[in-house]
């Protein structure tokens, strides 16, 4: 019988760890106090848990029984502990949202929307190309294009496929005349990143197809695209979400198959069940459904 129930939360993190020092480190407790509870553990069931060697601690039949079991109860705890702070928080205080600074235009609406339909909740929007850490409580909801997030832990859905195609101002068009098509682009300029992004269709398309000569402004932020071709710099490529929006911008071609991007709502499971979380998911899924075809698809 298990007396001590905290013993196989240890056992967990040694069979993790597969070292009593590396659980240590884990728990920040020190080597004794780990080996003291392994003991107690399998003392109290009578049964042995672990075999030690030279290299460490490996679980024996019975102790990777008990660490699947242990594993899911740990699963189920967290679950819990994200519904009790769901039902203690109930609908007030501060939910962050991250994304990228580019898409913020097009969700304003979406958020001001949902603060008049829940005004005791305070929206944060944090605007970064780096993947905040959902984790540690740097944000509650990541709205990312791109490559599904991978990360552990994480609750990822589909949101929307965003179309993309390329942009340019009146006067641009007037100055080089328009784009017939992707292989037609002689005489005309060209706006893109800084840095390589093979991952991103259309900026792919510029590094692999225009000259460099003919990429006259780089620059590392998306929202910046937008601004250098409304002020006549050359073509960007940009989601039809943002490009379809700016009132100063003509889109030049059909949005490329090719191009497609998704777009991702990623929260972490300790707090994916949270009331508020929740509302806000089902809030933003139901308005992403709404835009027409030739912005997104919807999943």
């Amino acid at each position: 019988m298990v007396k001590d129930w905290n013993n196989l939360h240890y056992a967990l993190a040694v069979a993790k760890a597969g070292t009593l020092s590396g659980a240590a480190l884990e728990l920040e407790v020190s080597h004794s106090t780990v080996l003291r509870r392994i003991d107690a553990l399998e003392k109290s069931l009578n049964t042995r848990l672990f075999h030690r060697h030279a290299r460490g601690y490996v679980p024996t039949e019975a102790g990777r029984i008990l660490m699947s079991a242990a594993e899911n109860m740990q699963d189920q705890l967290d679950l819990l502990v994200g519904r009790v702070q769901g039902v203690d928080e109930e609908l007030h205080g501060t939910l962050i949202i991250t994304t990228v600074a580019n898409l913020i235009p097009q969700l304003m609406p979406v958020m001001y929307r949902f603060q008049q339909r829940y005004p005791q909740v305070k929206l944060q929007m944090v605007a970064d190309r780096r993947h905040l850490r959902l984790e540690h409580g740097e944000a509650h909801i990541g709205i990312r294009p791109g490559a599904r997030p991978t990360a552990p832990d994480y609750v990822v859905q589909a949101g929307l496929t965003l179309q993309n195609s390329l942009y340019a101002s009146a006067g641009y068009i007037r100055e080089c005349g328009p784009l017939q098509a992707l292989d037609l682009i002689e005489g005309h300029r060209f706006i893109s990143a800084i840095e390589e992004m093979p991952f991103i269709p259309f900026i792919d398309w510029i590094a692999r197809n225009v000259p460099e000569e003919q990429v006259v402004f780089r620059c590392n932020d998306f929202r910046a695209f937008e601004d250098a071709a409304a002020a006549g710099v050359g073509i960007a490529a940009l989601h039809c979400w943002c490009g379809d929006n700016a009132p100063q911008l003509t889109r030049l071609l059909p949005p490329p198959e090719s191009w497609q991007t998704d777009l991702w709502l990623v929260t972490h499971r300790d707090m994916h069940r949270t009331r508020k979380v929740q509302l806000f998911l089902n809030w933003i899924k139901r308005e992403l459904a709404k835009q027409p075809p030739e912005i997104g698809l919807n999943s």
